[in-house]
């Protein structure tokens, strides 16, 4: 009986201490890695407008330009809306801005007359249009300009320079035929 007795208490001794060992992992299974979720929390003022080329109420050459168009929120780069102001010139530009590196300026390639007054719209729809990373709608606002009589760029590289905009990091194309459309 005394040598049941040692036999279970050494039993309980070896369990005991099995169980105090912390677990080893498999050396044979490569780590599991999880994807990143990224959560972007609603701004607490929607978009607006700080800065365009050309600036409110300035004459420029005509020709070809790069219209910007720059927000103080990053911005989702599919979500844009630019429309003419009724009683206005219409402006030649390329259907789509495209969203520049810094996250909150848009580009739109354009072709400008001389002695002309152009006034764009930006978001003038109830719905729709530029938005930041958390889909909320930028405040609608509007750019008035006008085109002097001076001999402007013929073309993107001028444009470019002409601005002080840097190379843009993919290739815009000219659309003369295109105009500036409500999405």
């Amino acid at each position: 009986m005394r040598a049941a007795a040692f036999a279970v208490f050494a039993c309980l001794l070896t369990t005991a201490g099995a169980m105090a060992a912390p677990p080893t992992a498999p050396q044979d299974r490569p780590p599991i890695n999880v994807s990143p979720v990224t959560v972007v929390p609603l701004a607490p003022e929607p978009p607006k407008v700080v800065s365009t080329w050309p600036a409110a109420g300035a004459a420029v050459t005509g020709g070809v330009m790069v219209l910007t168009v720059t927000f103080d929120q990053q911005m989702a780069p599919g979500a844009f809306s630019v429309t003419p102001t009724t009683g206005a010139d219409k402006l030649q530009c390329l259907k789509t801005p495209r969203l520049l590196n810094d996250g909150k300026t848009f580009a739109l390639l354009c072709t400008a007359q001389e002695k002309q007054r152009y006034a764009l719209a930006f978001n003038a729809q109830p719905s729709g249009g530029f938005a930041n990373l958390a889909d909320q709608r930028a405040t609608p606002s509007s750019l008035e300009f006008s085109t002097t009589d001076a001999d402007g760029p013929r073309s993107i590289a001028e444009a470019l320079k002409a601005e002080n905009l840097p190379t843009l990091a993919m290739p815009i194309q000219d659309a003369p035929d295109s105009e500036v459309k409500p999405k």
